[in-house]
C-alpha cells in the first residue's frame, strides 16, 4: 500500500466511496453527494486530501480540513488494515489533527485508538 496526493482521476472514486450505502454510514453528513457538489468542494479540497493505492486501485481515501480527519476504505478492503496505514501517514503530516467519531461507529473507533487517538470530549445534540 502507498498513499498518494490527490489528483482529478481520483474525484469520483472519492465521491463514489463517500456515497457508497456501507461506507456513508460511518460518516456524521449522511446527504449524497452530487457530481456538481463534489466538483466544487474538490476545487477547493483536493489537496487536503491523499489516496491510498494498492496493486495500483484506489482502495481508500484520507484527509484533513481544519484539522479534522476524514477517511474511508472501499468495502472490499475493509479489516485489513487500511484505515490504520492511512492515518498513521497521514498524522505524520499532520500530527495536530483531530477526529470527530459517531458513537456507533466501533470500527472507527478502534482504528484511531490504534493509532494513538484518545477520547477526549462528548458533544451531545439534540434530535
Amino acid at each position: 500500500m502507498k498513499l498518494v496526493e490527490n489528483e482529478p482521476r481520483y474525484y469520483e472514486f472519492i465521491r463514489r466511496l463517500r456515497d457508497d450505502k456501507e461506507v456513508k454510514k460511518g460518516f456524521i453528513q449522511q446527504e449524497d453527494i452530487t457530481e456538481k457538489q463534489h466538483q466544487k468542494f474538490m476545487m477547493k479540497y483536493a489537496s487536503h486530501y491523499y489516496i491510498c493505492i494498492e496493486n495500483n486501485i484506489p482502495i481508500g481515501f484520507v484527509g484533513v480540513i481544519d484539522d479534522d480527519i476524514r477517511v474511508a476504505t472501499h468495502p472490499d478492503h475493509q479489516a485489513q488494515g487500511v484505515g490504520t496505514f492511512m492515518i498513521s501517514e497521514l498524522i505524520k503530516r499532520f500530527p495536530m489533527a483531530t477526529a470527530k467519531v459517531k458513537i456507533e461507529n466501533e470500527a472507527s473507533l478502534r482504528i484511531f485508538e490504534k493509532c494513538g487517538f484518545k477520547k477526549k470530549y462528548y458533544i451531545l445534540e439534540k434530535e
